[in-house]
């Protein structure tokens, strides 16, 4: 009689742990880059966010700028 239980109470919890794992996946939202999380940030009332903001204004500054040299620098 106790190896029916025994039995009976490992059948359910398998049965409960298959119920569980329904293998259905979730719509995740995709990861942010670096870029949208510092402009995120930056767009806060957070403290220190008007600095993020002029290091993103730097960084897009300072890549137009070497795009520029390496397009002059293209030119026969």
């Amino acid at each position: 009689m106790m190896r029916k239980s025994i039995l009976y109470a490992g059948g359910l919890g398998l049965l409960a742990a298959l119920a569980c794992g329904s293998g259905e996946q979730t719509e995740t939202q995709p990861e942010l880059t670096q870029r949208q999380r510092d402009s995120a940030i930056g767009a806060s009332s957070l403290p220190g966010a008007r600095g993020v903001t002029r290091a993103l204004e730097a960084s897009d500054s300072a890549a137009a700028r070497s795009s520029r040299l390496d397009s002059l620098s293209a030119q026969p």
